[in-house]
């Protein structure tokens, strides 16, 4: 898994939280262009992937992967409620998405196959 995220304390939160679970963190970006590159060299299974970054969004970067035939698993986090992004959300490749205060294994479990 690589998580994005520009804030350091969320990052180090999650990360924590997800290997705690079980799950292999293998990276984390702080922006879009980071995220990309981690996921092409890194060929992650799971990217969980903060909405909102600095230049661009997380939609951008899931265009991108999608570009370049490299999507893994994306599940859209942010601390805004889904009802902001519904219609973006329902035409995006993402998995799902969840509240950053809803992380949590069963959660995430709950949006993979």
């Amino acid at each position: 898994m690589v998580i994005v995220d520009d804030h350091d304390t969320f990052r180090a939160a999650a990360r924590q939280l997800l290997d705690g679970a079980g799950f292999a963190v293998v990276g984390e970006a702080i922006d879009a262009a980071t995220a990309v590159e981690a996921v092409l060299r890194l060929r992650p299974d799971v990217l969980l992937l903060d909405v909102m970054l600095p230049g661009t969004d997380g939609f951008a970067v899931i265009q991108t992967l999608e570009a370049a035939d490299c999507l893994p698993q994306t599940i859209l986090v942010s601390s805004r409620s889904a009802s902001t992004f519904r219609g973006r959300l329902a035409t995006s490749a993402a998995r799902g998405f969840l509240s950053k205060s809803d992380l949590s294994r069963a959660a995430i479990e709950a949006l993979l196959p």
